[in-house]
């Protein structure tokens, strides 16, 4: 049985089952780019032939053949899990923005001159306030004790009578429109709201446990939390199945595509485009802009690359590919991070 390699092509949820079937049975399983199937069968024969078979026959010929394959192993299960938090929780936090949003214009239309009044109407004081008094005219008629023990309490002593005064003598000159059906579905929105918080913070303690299991060494980087940590490892995986950071870069689709024949030679490459999710592209940058303002090793080199002429965003891709080496290193030798 130790002999045996099953090789599958990698289908999403479709192929989770079985391989939790394989790792109970411990056999060695390998999931493999779909992609990577599609151009081996393309270089086999010019005929553009496709069935089951023929896909099955390449599967097992890459697996006698390409020595490059790493097996899925029960680590590769836990990061798929973790992938699938990850993603969950991109999916929730881009629904309670829409519903932010949708706060936002609620207020503008209720009580446009609420913005003008506290530093952002997206915190939890008046969130509760707007949930009770939902629009100017029901913030002009409540009665002030009521309205400032609640902005105290939801606020935890943050506002207090004052500020109660200031908004209902605000709301008394407002010129936001009065409308039952607007009130009522700020109201709900809100509840929604509260809702999607709770949810993600849920997603959030999860994430956090697989992420204590893991106990990885890239949240040793200034800048890294752990949510940005986890998604990172999510949608890499094993560092070790990758032969080098340079891998890495091109499966996140940062190296430059190389075209050269006899004496012809591309100058102006470009970037290669992979079918990897925009989300692990975009945290990659977003997680090196955090970690070029906390270290000061890469704070030095974004303005190395600044003074050079660079672009900002040039620079920024500059930083990613040398955070990309610093993580690999650190993931494969175990080590924490020492800033330079």
């Amino acid at each position: 049985m130790q002999k045996v390699k099953v090789g599958l092509e990698s289908t999403g949820h479709y192929s989770s089952n079985l391989l939790a079937f394989l790792l109970d049975k411990h056999l060695t399983a390998y999931v493999i780019n779909p992609l990577r199937v599609n151009l081996f069968r393309k270089g086999q024969s010019l005929r553009r032939t496709k069935t089951d078979k023929i896909d099955s026959r390449n599967i097992a010929h890459l697996l006698m053949t390409d020595s490059s394959l790493k097996p899925y192993s029960l680590s590769s299960y836990h990061m798929e899990e973790l992938k699938s938090l990850t993603r969950y929780r991109a999916s929730m936090v881009r629904e309670r923005t829409k519903l932010k949003t949708s706060i936002a214009r609620l207020v503008t239309i209720l009580f446009p001159e609420l913005e003008q009044l506290v530093s952002s109407i997206h915190i939890h004081s008046i969130y509760a306030m707007l949930e009770k008094f939902p629009g100017a005219a029901y913030i002009a008629a409540a009665h002030l004790t009521r309205l400032a023990a609640l902005l105290l309490k939801a606020s935890r002593g943050r506002f207090g009578r004052e500020t109660a005064i200031r908004i209902r003598d605000t709301a008394r000159r407002s010129i936001g429109a009065v409308s039952p059906a607007k009130s009522m579905e700020l109201q709900h929105t809100i509840a929604h709201l509260r809702v999607y918080d709770q949810e993600i913070g849920e997603i959030e303690s999860e994430i956090e446990k697989i992420m204590d299991d893991v106990n990885s060494p890239i949240t040793s980087v200034p800048g890294i939390g752990m949510q940005m940590g986890a998604v990172i490892l999510a949608e890499i995986g094993s560092f070790r199945r990758f032969d080098s950071p340079d891998k890495i870069l091109a499966y996140a689709g940062m190296s430059p595509s190389t075209y050269q024949s006899g004496k012809l030679t591309g100058s102006y490459s470009r970037m290669e485009k992979k079918r990897i999710p925009a989300i692990f592209v975009m945290q990659l940058f977003n997680v090196t802009r955090y970690v070029c303002h906390y270290d000061p090793g890469f704070t030095a080199y974004l303005s190395k690359k600044r003074k050079e002429g660079k672009h900002y965003y040039v620079a920024i891709s500059h930083a990613v590919k040398r955070l990309v080496r610093v993580l690999y290193a650190m993931e494969i030798s175990g080590n924490r991070y020492q800033t330079a």
